[in-house]
This record gives structure tokens, C-alpha cells and sequence, in this order.
């Protein structure tokens, strides 16, 4: 099962009503609860009827915590195509348009690839396109996300070591600057 393989149940199994999800494929598992979890009653209610078993190919698993510099080709590939550089107004910033750097997955974002390290990028710095910006930490696996925007970074929008969510924007960025 790849890492877009995971996205797509997840986000299947988020627009549906199921409370609890498990999988197991070999020593593979995979449990999701969702917000309906937490309102079941397990007090006589009849329960809904549970989902039909998918089953789902062997998953092939890639970890690398010890090397948290090493590009994840799938997940780079995923975050050039899934991130967008919309312009948006920011209205403290002298109403000028900045470009965005969102995260192409969930996880926790990083600065820098270690806490004795310097971060990747801070407010002021210049950016190309393809230079990492900081890290994505996603199921034990360390995600370099890359710029696909060149131009000066104008603020930084999570602060190191937060949960992000997908699409969620963690740089504005001046594309004259």
C-alpha cells in the first residue's frame, strides 16, 4: 500500500459514517477512529451494519528516522504536484500579493532536520524553486517539502514541532522579493 494509497482510504473513510476502521496485512496495521467514534452508545442502540473488508495489496514500507535528510521520492513527486502557489492578499503585510508554500500531507512540521540544526529557511530568506524548506513527519517517515515558488520567505505560518494538516499553509512568500 503506498503513501497516496493511505491518503485516499483516509479521506474515504472520512466522508463516510464508519465510527472505527482496521486493517491488517501481515504485520501491517493500519487503525483509524473517526469523530463518530466517540458518539457511539454501547448502551443497547443498534449499531450500523459494519462496512464490507476491502483487501488491499502488500504494503511496502520505507522507513528512515535515522536519516530524516533523505528525499521520499513518492512524497516529493506528491508535493510538487499537490502544492499550489495561489496568491493571496495579506492584509497586515501592506496589501501586497504573496504566494503560499502548503503542506502536501499530514504530519508535524519541522524547521530543520534536527533540533541542533539551523532552520531550512526563516522570514527574510530568499527561496528557489526545489530547495527544501523544511520537513513533514508522516507515519515515521521524514518528508523533505521543496519550494515550487521562488521569491523572499515574508512570514512562517507553524511553529516548529506543530501538527499540519493537508493543503495547510506553512510559508507566505514575495515573489519580487
Amino acid at each position: 500500500m503506498t503513501f497516496k494509497e493511505i491518503q485516499e482510504l483516509v479521506k474515504m473513510i472520512g466522508e463516510s459514517e464508519i465510527a472505527e476502521f482496521n486493517l491488517k496485512d501481515g504485520e501491517f496495521r493500519l487503525s483509524i477512529k473517526t469523530k463518530y467514534y466517540n458518539e457511539l452508545d454501547l448502551s443497547g442502540r443498534e449499531m450500523p451494519s459494519p462496512q464490507p473488508f476491502v483487501a488491499m495489496p502488500p504494503v511496502q514500507q520505507a522507513f528512515t528516522p535515522s536519516a530524516p535528510q533523505a528525499p521520499v521520492a513518492p512524497v516529493a513527486e506528491a508535493a510538487r504536484a499537490e502544492k499550489t502557489a495561489a496568491p493571496k492578499e495579506e492584509a497586515s503585510g501592506g496589501g501586497g500579493q504573496y504566494l503560499e508554500i502548503k503542506s502536501p500531507i499530514v504530519g508535524t512540521f519541522y524547521r530543520s532536520s534536527s533540533p541542533e540544526k539551523p532552520p531550512y529557511v526563516k522570514v527574510g530568506d530568499t527561496v528557489e524553486t526545489g530547495m527544501v524548506v523544511c520537513i513533514v513527519e508522516a507515519m515515521k517517515l521524514f518528508n523533505e517539502i521543496e519550494s515550487e515558488i521562488s521569491g523572499k520567505i515574508v512570514k512562517v505560518l507553524v511553529e516548529d514541532a506543530q501538527p499540519v494538516e493537508y493543503d495547510q499553509v506553512l510559508f507566505l512568500v514575495d515573489p519580487n522579493g
